[in-house]
């Protein structure tokens, strides 16, 4: 029997809010067994870029990244975002290891083709190095992820946090049980958006169909849900979705999503 390995992805409105983040990262230096941390971090790296005279450029709702917003990145994501999250696990005793893509060639990937839209400096995933991270969850570390993998060439790419949380838990599924969390400022999958306690509890791949029929889902969650369902048919056994309480042995109410 395989193991559980938990994989959780953090969101910006958690990293912003200090209190917020403490008590996430207290919930999840508690998570038994091994862990893998994925963090983005794009609302202070768009207030850095403003304060720096850059202006942040959006199409759909993604971001471009030219070659002065990748450097904000990859100091935001790869600097302070991801040592500060790291400094405060080792305080409570986990011992954590900040890393992007480009670390032991832990995320390779190549850069967005242009189709409709010139992305720039964004990248789509190639594959996971499941080796390197089984030898340091193996070691009782526990990997750190910033939003940043790169192509193999020397080139940095800026890649959805979303994203990279789903290929590692599909990567490492052939070692271990992957359990993918994507916790965010919400208690789950709403059925109303404009009520927070509108949780929809378990979602299967008929259900999922149904909301989308109903435009229940929309907006920014479809891509989220996009990368549980892309994971779900890869092999990840299970993806739940909800706020900082989601990771606490008590919790109830979160969105739990299966086949």
């Amino acid at each position: 029997m395989k193991e559980i390995l938990s994989i959780v992805k953090i969101g910006g409105n958690v990293i912003e809010n200090a209190d917020e983040l403490d008590q996430f990262l207290l919930n999840f230096s508690q998570l038994e067994g091994p862990k893998i941390l994925v963090h983005g971090g794009g609302k202070l790296a768009t207030k850095l870029a403003s304060r720096l005279g850059i202006e942040s450029q959006l199409a759909n709702g993604r971001r471009i990244t030219d070659a002065k917003s990748l450097e904000i990145i990859t100091m935001v994501y790869g600097g302070l975002s991801n040592k500060n999250i790291v400094a405060k696990l080792q305080a409570l005793d986990t011992n954590a290891l900040g890393l992007s893509g480009a670390d032991g060639n832990a995320i390779q990937a190549h850069k967005r083709p242009v189709k409709n839209i010139d992305f720039g400096f964004v990248g789509d995933i190639d594959g996971i190095n499941s080796k390197l991270l089984d030898t340091l969850l193996q070691a009782g570390i526990t990997p750190v992820f910033c939003a940043i993998s790169h192509d193999g060439k020397g080139q940095l790419l800026n890649t959805n946090a979303d994203t990279i949380a789903s290929e590692i838990a599909i990567g490492m599924s052939s070692i271990y049980d992957t359990t993918l969390y994507y916790c965010f400022e919400k208690k789950g999958v709403l059925m109303d958006v404009e009520d927070g306690e509108s949780v929809i509890q378990y979602i299967n791949t008929k259900t999922y169909s149904d909301l989308l029929e109903k435009e229940v889902i929309a907006d920014g969650m479809l891509p989220k849900m996009e990368n549980c369902f892309h994971a779900l048919q890869n092999n990840v056994g299970k993806v739940c979705i909800g706020d900082i309480s989601m990771l606490q042995p008590n919790a109830k109410l979160f969105t739990t999503l299966t086949l």
